[in-house]
C-alpha cells in the first residue's frame, strides 16, 4: 500500500503548488478563501464520516479506540497551544508544517483500511492543502519578494505530507486492535482541523448563504464521489 499512498499524495501536492504560483500572482479576496475553507472543511468532514469513523465503529477494541482518541485529543490541543504562542512566517510555516505532517500520517493510515479510503481521503485532503497553499503564499509574500521562492518554499513544506505517509507505514503493519488506535487518532485529527481550523478562520469574514452553503456542497460533492467509485 505504500506506493499507491505516495502516488497519491502527488495530488494534493501539486494542489499546493497550483495554489502558491496563482497566490503570488493574484491575491485571492477574503471571500473566495471563507469558500475554499467551508469547501475544505465539508470535504474533509464527509471523509472522516465515510472513510475512517465507520472503521473505528467496527474495530470491535473499545479500549484501543479511547486511547488513541484521547492521544489524539492531547496532540491536538498541544498544536494549537503551541500555536497561540506563535506568530509571523515562520511560526505559520511550523503549524502548517505539523498539520500537513498529521495529514500525511492519517493519509498512510487511512490506506492502511483500504485503498478506497485512501483514495476518498487523498481528495478531500487536495481541497484542504490547496488553502494551505494559498496561505503560506499570502503570508510570505508580505516579506519575500521573489515568486519563485515563494512557490519552491511552500512546495518543500508540502512534501511533509508524503513524509507523513511513509511514517504511517510501520503502523499499518502493527496487529489490528492497536491498529483500530491510529484509526481513532486520525479521526480526531481530521475532526480538529475541520472544527477548530478551517471553519473558524472562513468565519472571520462576515457569512454570506453561498460561502457558507460551500460546506453543504463539499460534503455531498464527497459523498457522491463516495458512492460513484463503488
Amino acid at each position: 500500500m505504500i506506493g499507491p499512498a505516495l502516488l497519491y499524495t502527488l495530488i494534493p501536492v501539486a494542489a499546493a503548488v497550483i495554489g502558491a504560483a496563482v497566490a503570488v500572482n493574484a491575491k485571492p479576496g477574503p471571500v473566495l478563501v471563507s469558500a475554499i475553507q467551508h469547501l475544505a472543511a465539508g470535504v474533509v468532514f464527509a471523509a472522516a464520516a465515510v472513510e475512517i469513523l465507520p472503521d473505528v465503529m467496527h474495530s470491535g477494541s473499545p479500549i484501543a479506540t479511547i486511547v488513541g482518541g484521547a492521544i489524539g485529543i492531547v496532540v491536538m490541543l498541544l498544536v494549537r497551544r503551541i500555536g497561540s504562542f506563535a506568530s509571523g512566517p515562520v511560526a505559520l510555516m511550523s503549524m502548517v508544517g505539523v498539520d500537513i505532517l498529521i495529514d500525511g500520517l492519517v493519509l498512510g493510515i487511512a490506506f492502511a483500511a483500504g485503498s478506497k479510503a485512501g483514495f476518498i481521503l487523498a481528495v478531500a485532503l487536495t481541497i484542504e492543502v490547496l488553502f494551505l497553499g494559498l496561505t503560506v503564499a499570502n503570508e510570505l509574500g508580505e516579506s519575500v519578494r521573489s515568486k519563485l521562492k515563494i512557490v519552491a518554499v511552500t512546495a518543500g513544506l508540502i512534501l511533509l505530507l508524503p513524509v507523513g505517509v511513509l511514517l504511517a507505514f510501520p503502523i499499518t503493519l502493527l496487529p489490528a486492535p492497536v491498529l483500530s488506535g491510529f484509526f481513532a487518532f486520525g479521526l480526531i485529527a481530521l475532526l480538529y482541523l475541520v472544527t477548530e481550523e478551517l471553519l473558524v478562520e472562513a468565519h472571520e469574514v462576515p457569512d454570506r448563504p453561498l460561502v457558507t452553503a460551500m460546506f453543504f456542497i463539499g460534503f455531498l460533492l464527497l459523498l457522491v464521489l463516495e458512492e460513484i467509485s463503488g
